[in-house]
């Protein structure tokens, strides 16, 4: 047998900035600039959310007028491409092979860069899309919600939906660089707007306590989108996660430890069983909710903990409680499924990240049902405004 160490290093970029596109801003100019050792132009091709582009209508003019200006170092292939975003389209595979047409007429190669700008679901999709031409293209993404900028945006996971599983095909690629224009969030409604407040209490819980008890103070500021209390967690919360990545010593999950999916095995099925009508960031509040609760349940949290950051999550605006929990198939809850889901994507033993105490995060390699039906009735209790049960045929 023949063994070797491979050393591989990978750079981790995230700017923040205001008005990326503003011709006197030289934040993603420069990006590609400094990485061009021989100087000269570099091909560009830019995907652009369909949900961003009709929120923003001037958008795609100023990406191309900003390219015309920067023209000595930025060769935009084509006008800005277009693409269908937002969750449902992870379910299209022919948005793939639309990214993958474009790059091969637009001769895109390994040297040239992919600057996608949308949501977090667009990103994974262009992201995929991306990693799996010429086996990887430089990618700059480009965040435009409060949830891509301060979590997924920044991580390095890409993929697309298949089986009716979320994320069941994809590849972990490390980003040429990540830019969070923080001036996308204005456009964004109330409800996407939200979402990422829930992935930064979420981190907090798992790894930074000082973190948690500057939301907690902010926490009515954060419910009326304030936008320096905003903008402050999704600083934090981008900063947070890319540590973990860079500092956990598994950034490409060979392992089965996801602390950074804390709430999320429930989560994942609660979007599935409600075809997405519960927004990501709805259902990891009230997945998060739900293992708190366990965790009092059996014993390992401390309630007065459990209940204060249930006080927090609902002060930010979130409801606690989906019908679609009640869900049932053949007698059986079907919520619970998404144990088992979590322990297939993860390709190992079941590992579920739970908490002991604030920025104190424990994994837990099984879980009990009855605990969690408990929980689940007690999440049902406290929040539920009405009892109407769901069946799936």
């Amino acid at each position: 047998m023949i063994q070797r160490s491979i050393p591989i290093t990978f750079q981790h970029r995230v700017a923040f900035t205001h008005g990326a596109f503003d011709t006197k801003n030289h934040t993603l100019r420069d990006l590609v600039a400094d990485a061009c050792d021989l100087g000269g132009q570099s091909k560009v091709l830019v995907l652009l959310d369909s949900g961003v582009a009709e929120s923003n209508p001037k958008l795609a003019e100023q990406i191309s007028q900003y390219f015309a200006v920067h023209s000595d170092t930025l060769n935009l292939v084509t006008a800005p491409m277009i693409v269908t975003g937002g969750e449902p389209s992870k379910n299209q595979w022919s948005l793939v092979e639309k990214i993958w047409q474009a790059i091969e007429y637009h001769k895109v190669c390994r040297h040239s860069y992919i600057v996608a700008i949308g949501g977090g679901a667009f990103l994974d999709l262009a992201g995929f899309g991306a990693a799996t031409a010429h086996r990887g293209i430089r990618l700059i993404r480009m965040p435009t919600t409060t949830l891509s900028q301060g979590d997924g945006g920044v991580g390095v996971k890409n993929g697309v939906n298949y089986f009716g599983k979320k994320n069941w095909v994809g590849t972990f690629s490390v980003p040429f660089a990540i830019v969070n224009d923080l001036d996308f969030i204005t456009s964004l409604p109330e409800r996407a707007c939200r979402d990422g407040i829930i992935e930064a209490i979420k981190v907090s819980l798992i790894r930074d306590r000082d973190f948690y008890r500057y939301l907690h103070s902010n926490g009515e500021a954060l419910g009326r989108l304030e936008k320096h209390p905003l903008e402050t967690t999704i600083r934090r919360s981008a900063e947070n996660h890319v540590d973990h990545i860079a500092s956990s010593g598994d950034p490409f999950e060979y392992g089965s430890a996801r602390p950074l999916d804390f709430g999320h095995w429930a989560a994942h099925k609660l979007e599935q069983i409600s075809d997405f009508s519960v927004s990501h960031g709805e259902a990891v509040a009230i997945g998060m909710a739900l293992d708190l609760l366990y965790s009092v349940e059996i014993d390992l949290l401390d309630r007065t903990v459990a209940d204060e950051t249930l006080e927090l999550i609902t002060t930010v605006g979130f409801d606690l409680w989906s019908d679609f929990l009640d869900a049932e198939e053949s007698g059986h809850h079907v919520v619970l499924a998404g144990l088992e889901e979590f322990r297939e994507h993860l390709g190992g033993e079941l590992t579920i990240t739970l908490i002991r105490n604030i920025g104190d995060k424990l994994e837990v390699h099984e879980m009990d049902e009855d605990a969690i039906l408990r929980a689940l009735d007690e999440l049902r209790r406290r929040y539920a405004p009405s009892s109407s049960p769901a069946q799936i045929n």
